[in-house]
């Protein structure tokens, strides 16, 4: 697995401020299907190397030890070590940051959530969308908006791979009221990234892969396990059925 070079950006990371209901999307973003497959060890280990580039200058993933990504990520110890861990100092440390939360809350107006949890509260469909909805606004402190979570106060940090869009609209005047309806039609690409449109699709399915994995290490093995036990409660139940007729065969 190759790793690019820590710190790539000043990263502000996946700032999501204000909870919304899980899924939604206040102006008609609708939802695009992650696709995601923690099963898909490959697209683990690209996920781990964006999140510690891009997210984890501001954001920590304080319910996960770096010795755990050497178990699932089959990794060796010294590539984890080289490669993944820039906060920490033993291989049983928590992926935490160095900002102090107080510092955070000063410099971007609120303390950036730990993403520990964020897919399993959010949703991967939600994560993917976002991260892909990001449009040039110059009302925005930041510049940018997104149309999953209008008004973030997260900056575009990943405007280096896609590039800059703005958002596409449709309207109409109502001259009786004195207004303009506007709806959401799109997305136009006005500044390319290093990273063509499937590419960038690719990175973002990679680092919502990592963080719906993270949200729950040992799901693929509670589902296999969970297949077993069904396997042999059916095997059973045939056996306990069966066994029944038998015994019962003569009671009229």
């Amino acid at each position: 697995m190759l790793i690019k070079k820590p710190v790539l950006t000043f990263a502000l990371g996946l700032m999501l401020g204000a909870a919304l209901p899980a899924g939604a999307a206040e102006h008609g973003g609708l939802l695009q299907s992650a696709h995601n497959d923690v099963g898909n060890v490959a697209s683990l280990q690209r996920g781990a190397r964006n999140f510690v580039n891009y997210c984890m200058g501001c954001h920590s993933a304080k319910y996960v030890r770096y010795n755990r990504l050497e178990q699932d990520l089959g990794l060796s110890e010294d590539q984890v070590m080289k490669n993944l861990m820039f906060t920490g100092e033993r291989p049983h440390d928590t992926m935490t940051v160095s900002m102090r939360p107080g510092d955070a809350a000063h410099w971007f107006g609120r303390t950036p959530p730990d993403l520990s949890l964020i897919a399993r509260a959010r949703g991967t469909d939600w994560l993917y969308t976002f991260l892909k909805s990001f449009y040039l606004d110059p009302s925005r402190p930041t510049g940018v908006n997104n149309t999953m979570l209008p008004g973030a106060s997260m900056p575009h940090v990943l405007w280096e791979l896609q590039g800059y869009q703005k958002a596409v609209y449709k309207g109409e005047s109502d001259a009786e009221h004195n207004a303009v309806h506007k709806e959401f039609e799109g997305f136009e690409l006005v500044q390319k990234g290093s990273l063509t449109p499937h590419e960038y699709d690719q990175f973002v399915r990679d680092t919502v892969n990592f963080l719906d994995y993270i949200g729950e290490p040992m799901q693929l093995k509670r589902q296999s396990l969970g297949l077993k036990v069904l396997a042999f409660l059916a095997v059973f139940f045939l056996l306990a059925y069966f066994l029944k007729k038998e015994y019962w065969k003569d009671v009229k």
